[in-house]
């Protein structure tokens, strides 16, 4: 589910040093239990408005990477610092209630902000709009298509307005046509709602669809491997020819660190 984060003593607001930054991690390292070290020295600053991807192979800590910048976790060492305080976090799976509404279900971040009943229905019908699906408020979540659903949750993350979105795999589980239609809703809702976007993927070509920068992590553990600056123009489309030459080289560079680190070619 979309959250609202709570800050922790190694997760402060950036510095007013620091204008124009958006997400700043530095010597971030995490380990869990057995001492199995996940992120080793992760430093990483994310620009306000900008939008960056992160791939890798699985098990290379992407995901953890999300969940402490939300806040769900600490990291073992270093800093994480999140000027806002707040970041939105969508799963692979939309994770809606299925005993509420569309609707309801924008309504919950709402209400979780103190948000008034009155003002609630009315704006979540406005965010509603904004992800095009104007109508479908009183729908309840098996109504819904699985395109429908990540729109109900992408809704529910800009019902926080936390500026920053954590997008973990959001698109995975869609068919190859309903994934393209919500990277352009993407793209166009980043541009209207000036959005920071931190965006995990496994698919190459999506995150040179979308990123304006493209972090590469390495394997066992996740250390930062290789970042691309994607100067590409728009409008972007997934199967162009610039698109496709940047993946190869992208996925050169993947399989290589996979190779590097005892995994398969």
């Amino acid at each position: 589910m979309s959250i609202l984060t709570t800050l922790d003593p190694r997760r402060t607001p950036a510095p007013a040093a620091d204008p124009g930054v958006a997400v700043r991690l530095s010597g971030v390292t995490k380990r869990f239990g057995g001492g199995a070290v996940v992120l080793d020295d992760v430093s990483l600053t994310v620009g306000d408005g900008e939008f960056v991807c992160l791939l890798g192979a699985s098990g290379c800590g992407k995901s953890t990477l999300l969940n402490l910048v939300a806040g769900l976790d600490a990291p073992t060492a270093g800093t994480i610092a999140v000027p806002g305080g707040r970041a939105a976090l969508m799963f692979q799976e939309s994770a809606l209630l299925p005993w509420l509404t569309a609707s309801q279900n924008v309504e919950l971040a709402l209400r979780l902000r103190g948000v008034g009943r009155r003002e609630r229905r009315s704006r979540a019908g406005e965010l509603l709009a904004l992800v095009r699906l104007e109508g479908a408020g009183a729908k309840r979540v098996h109504e819904l298509s699985g395109g429908m659903r990540q729109r109900v949750a992408m809704a529910r993350a800009l019902a926080q307005e936390a500026g920053v979105l954590l997008m973990d795999e959001p698109f995975a589980a869609l068919d190859a046509i309903t994934r393209d239609v919500l990277h352009e809703e993407l793209v166009r809702l980043r541009a209207s709602q000036a959005l920071t976007v931190v965006f995990v993927t496994h698919n190459v070509r999506e995150a040179v669809r979308l990123g304006d920068r493209v972090v590469l992590l390495s394997s066992r553990p996740g250390r930062i491997a290789r970042e691309y600056d994607i100067a590409i123009g728009s409008p972007r489309r997934i199967e162009s020819p610039e698109v496709a030459r940047l993946s190869v080289e992208i996925t050169d560079d993947l399989r290589a660190e996979i190779r590097r680190h005892g995994g398969q070619p």
